[in-house]
């Protein structure tokens, strides 16, 4: 075997907490990178697998430091340089492509002074040189406008774009290694393909190596050459791809896969539900945002929606970024009233807006947000958050409140010790369950679920949709989802509703999206979610024509 391009030795890294204990975060994690090779970390949140790849520039978060082991890239011992010497290999020797490529753009400089930036500060090339290189960068990333797309501000282009234009800005300085932590992770499903297809493209011409942080093994499966998988800051397994995917020898790796398999959804019967109204009726639905002129909003977003969800049965709204479904949730719940139609829940109509429904209107459904850490106060207990609702619906104080808290959580599978703690203790998937305790105690009979599994790692979402399915069972739940993972969908869903610009295009039973999608774009959606297969990218074939009428690019 030629000499590694990485080599990481016994490496470990410890954090004191805020309360002045020490913890060990990776414990003795040793690896190589061959020149050339994409690895992938893979593993839930808390794995390590982003403070690993980080450690290879040299970099650990507030908190945190190497405390032992040996990092070599090329010719550098990273743990033994200095600060000043590590940031001279940083662009140049190993780059970083970030989770979020908004928050590594400036929004005041145009792009393309952004993207060369790092040649002018390693003193690599002239400006007209660089320039020249950034434009090919660009084409080679499949943007759009490669000669003109600099010249914009950051604002003014697509995420997918965006996220392109920060990996160019990676690979400017001709690193011999490239970290991609998450990149896809917040994209929509066809975006996310022309993405991974132009980070793949791209390595491959350039013979660099690459380090793949994600939680997702079928975005893996088309960018990994080898896979390591992390659990508590330990390797539980390593090797090649396929071999991953086809015999995992770990029985966590084979949770992390089995996390991936469909599980369709079995639809429960309600003896009683044939004699009621449904659930949820929208009849000629119109919202938008906006001053109201002449009866209608400034930007209409909705346009005269129309669905019935029966009583124990879950409906799917799906669709991709800007195509309406979250606006739907938000009419439906209130929060921003429709300008036309009508919402009717259990055979009553609604009032358009929050602050007139009345306190029972509100109690029947409920809605939950796709990001826990912006839904609850910061400031306040969980036995806080979750006892608000209890006094407000229901009247409850003292110890009864208390003793229905604790029931709450419990219900949500969580101990009871939890309610003293503060959001800010717990993790993504104990806020997300917090976030639905706080729904149930109202006691409704309609939950809307919006995007509540996104920001989840695999293992996690798989566990919240399983938590979902026992509490419909047991309390005669119904839920609207709104999701653009499809899969998502499947193991949870009866029906689907695909949205695209604001207008439903098709609506079908959730077991059979995969096979009886008519509508062009609904069929795009299906034939961009990756699979569990090493080649699927390479043999994917997508009209371009719909691609260039319905991609989000």
């Amino acid at each position: 075997m030629s000499t590694p391009l990485v080599s990481v030795r016994d490496l470990k890294i410890g954090a004191t907490t805020d309360s002045g204990r020490h913890v060990e975060i990776i414990k003795g994690v040793s690896f190589d990178i061959a020149p050339g090779e994409i690895v992938a970390l893979i593993g839930e949140s808390g794995s390590g697998k982003t403070t690993i790849a980080l450690s290879l520039m040299g970099h650990t978060r507030t908190g945190c430091r190497i405390e032992g082991g040996e990092i070599r890239l090329g010719a550098n011992t990273v743990t033994a340089m200095s600060e000043g010497q590590r940031a001279e290999i940083r662009g140049t020797e190993v780059s970083y492509v970030p989770q979020s490529a908004a928050a590594a753009f400036n929004p005041s400089q145009r792009i393309m002074d952004q993207v060369i930036e790092i040649t002018a500060i390693h003193k690599l090339m002239p400006r007209d040189a660089a320039e020249k290189k950034a434009v090919e960068l660009f084409r080679a990333l499949a943007l759009p406008h490669a000669d003109t797309i600099g010249s914009r501000y950051p604002h003014q282009v697509s995420g997918g774009q965006l996220q392109r234009l920060s990996a160019a800005m990676a690979l400017i300085g001709d690193p011999k290694l490239v970290i991609f932590d998450e990149p896809t992770t917040a994209l929509d499903v066809t975006t996310q393909i022309e993405v991974l297809r132009a980070f793949r493209s791209v390595m491959e011409k350039g013979g660099m190596a690459g380090v793949y942080v994600s939680h997702d093994l079928a975005v893996v499966a088309q960018i990994a050459d080898r896979i390591i998988v992390l659990k508590g800051g330990e390797i539980q397994e390593e090797g090649a791809t396929q071999q991953i995917l086809d015999a995992p020898a770990h029985p966590y790796t084979r949770e992390l896969l089995a996390a991936f398999e469909p599980v369709l959804h079995k639809p429960l019967e309600f003896d009683d539900a044939d004699h009621q109204p449904p659930i949820l009726e929208v009849r000629n639905l119109s919202a938008g945002y906006g001053p109201i002129r002449n009866g209608e909003p400034g930007a209409k977003i909705l346009k005269d929606i129309n669905f019935a969800l029966e009583r124990g049965r879950n409906l799917g709204v799906i669709g991709e970024s800007g195509s309406g479904k979250s606006t739907l949730a938000r009419a439906v719940a209130g929060i921003l009233p429709p300008y036309r139609g009508e919402v009717l829940v259990d055979g009553f109509q609604q009032e358009a807006s929050l602050a007139q429904r009345s306190k029972e209107q509100l109690r029947h459904a409920q809605i939950v947000f796709q990001l826990a850490d912006t839904a609850l106060n910061p400031a306040q207990s969980i036995e806080t958050i979750l006892g608000r609702p209890l006094t407000f619906y229901h009247g409850m104080k003292g110890k009864a409140r208390e003793a229905r808290v604790i029931e709450l959580l419990d219900m949500v599978r969580l101990p009871a010790n939890l309610r003293h703690r503060l959001p800010s203790e717990l993790s993504g998937g104990q806020k997300q369950r917090i976030n639905l305790a706080r729904a149930l105690a109202a006691e409704p009979q309609l939950i809307l679920c919006d995007e509540i599994t996104s920001a989840l790692d695999t293992v996690v979402a798989a566990a919240i949709i399983d938590l979902l399915k026992e509490l419909q069972r047991e309390l005669r739940l119904s839920y609207m989802f709104i999701s653009h993972d499809l899969s998502t969908v499947e193991a949870i869903c009866d029906d689907v509703l695909v949205m695209y610009k604001g207008e439903v295009v098709e609506r079908l039973p959730a077991a059979k999206m995969s096979t009886d999608a008519t509508h062009p774009y609904s069929q795009l959606l299906v034939s961009s979610v990756p699979k569990l297969d090493t080649g699927w990218l390479s043999g994917l074939e997508q009209d371009p024509a719909l691609l260039e009428r319905f991609g989000n690019r």
